[in-house]
């Protein structure tokens, strides 16, 4: 039998091995769940919705333990690990309040005997690839509506999140949700690609931009619903009216909560130059506050990276930055001791040859450019090939809204960042993907309209 092992990214201890799957365990559950999904969708929609109320009730129930399971394997400091657990609970409440407005028919025409109708059927088995980085939250965006209007469900947990992927497939099944509809699948890139062999109806995917593309390439002539998550260089500007110590202190937190790895992390900011240095030394003195150390501590802001390779890449962005004249005010190591540690880093004087404002860092790593304006700093924010989110610092509304509109990202923020929430479709422009969840069209993507045309005899 295959195992995989897991490991504790902060200590590099190993925490257990646990059976993984291999080609024919995931053609056989692929064949389970496409035999399981018409019973589930016959199920009636209040039941599905008890199912999944449940289900968050067991979350609530043993929170606790949920949270240090997830920081023992990515290495997310407690406190983060509570906060995402929390937060996935009213996305739950959101989903369960909005599904039946998204799964009811609409009557678009009815006149001289003939009705026209739109029925909201599921797509059928779904395939869920999804991440480590907030495994709760970025599961349950797929997985809870996709359960709730009637679709199978294939998980599988990133290999560096795998022990909170089995804890949701346990508390589904515990809340009624049969074992066949939804089935956690246990490997890395290998069982991936046998996934994407099975006959399957959708395939939602969050990770890297590299692995998106080979997974479209793939499934692109199959004709396969498709949606992917990639990421992005998220971008924001300080304009020079900015209370510069508020504007710092919601940054640097922006910049380096949970590590720095989180999507729509902040990983590149712009600050007019008539308060750049000001702004600068602030979000230095804050980020220096951060402490660094054990996830398990209360007080810990900093964890570990969760991926070893990492490490490399942030290096190497750091070796590019100071070869190219960039200013170091921080960090910009790694850390001594076993684990996956690396200092927070902040960069001034950085400019756009620098791979640091161009590719994502993924890690507690940030560089801060001084601009002229607006106009130089619209045009330096478009200048990548993301668009996941962007943000403006300044106490005008109208001008905020002027140039955010001009950029290219699917969420923007005026004074904040780093926030996603479930009434908003969380989308991206570019390399950041296509597709989208949350919102209501998040509920929607789970399903295919249905056309009707019924005429009285």
């Amino acid at each position: 039998m295959n195992t995989l092992p897991i490991h504790n990214p902060a200590t590099a201890a190993l925490i257990t091995q646990v059976p993984a799957d291999d080609a024919a365990s995931v053609a056989a559950k692929a064949a389970a769940a496409r035999a399981a999904q018409p019973g589930w969708n016959a199920v009636p929609l209040a039941e599905r919705k008890a199912c999944i109320a449940r289900f968050r009730a067991g979350v609530v129930a043993e929170l606790e333990t949920l949270a240090a399971t997830m920081t023992g394997e990515t290495g997310k400091p407690i406190k983060m690990s509570r906060n995402e657990l929390n937060g996935l609970l009213g996305r739950i409440d959101f989903f369960l309040k909005e599904v039946d407005a998204q799964l009811a028919t609409e009557t678009v025409y009815a006149e001289g005997g003939m009705t026209e109708q739109i029925q909201h059927i599921p797509l059928g088995v779904v395939v869920n690839i999804s991440a480590w980085n907030y495994p709760w939250f970025v599961g349950a965006n797929v997985y809870v509506p996709a359960l709730l209007t009637g679709n199978a469900v294939l998980y599988k947990p990133s290999e560096y999140a795998t022990l909170t992927g089995l804890a949701m497939a346990r508390l589904l099944h515990a809340a009624g949700i049969p074992k066949d509809v939804f089935i956690a699948v246990v490997g890395g890139g290998e069982v991936g690609a046998a996934l994407q062999a099975q006959r399957i109806d959708g395939l939602f995917f969050t990770g890297s931009y590299a692995t998106g593309a080979k997974i479209a390439q793939a499934l692109g002539p199959r004709m396969v619903k498709l949606q992917l998550e990639l990421g992005g260089k998220d971008p924001t500007y300080v304009c020079e009216d900015a209370n510069v110590k508020n504007a710092a202190e919601s940054l640097a937190d922006g910049a380096m909560y949970n590590t720095g790895q989180s999507c729509c992390s902040v990983e590149r900011i712009y600050v007019h130059e008539k308060i750049y240095d000001a702004f600068c030394a602030a979000f230095v003195d804050t980020v220096r506050g951060f402490k660094v150390g054990d996830p398990m501590a209360e007080d810990t802001y900093i964890g570990a990276v969760t991926r070893a390779p990492q490490l490399a890449v942030l290096e190497a962005q750091v070796a590019d930055a100071l070869a190219k004249g960039a200013t170091l005010r921080i960090g910009g190591t790694r850390l001594p001791g076993p684990g996956n540690w690396f200092a927070p880093t902040v960069f001034t004087e950085v400019n756009h040859s620098m791979e640091l404002m161009r590719e994502e860092s993924f890690g507690p790593v940030i560089g801060i450019q001084k601009v002229s304006g607006d106009a130089q700093a619209l045009q330096l924010m478009n200048d990548t090939r993301y668009g996941l989110t962007a943000g403006m610092f300044t106490p005008d509304e109208a001008r905020a809204k002027a140039l955010l509109a001009q950029v290219n990202a699917g969420s923007v923020y005026w004074n904040c960042c780093d926030r996603v929430s479930p009434r908003l479709p969380w989308s991206g422009h570019g390399d950041s993907g296509v597709g989208l969840t949350l919102s209501t069209y998040g509920i929607a993507t789970f399903t295919r309209p249905k056309a009707w045309h019924l005429r009285q005899a």
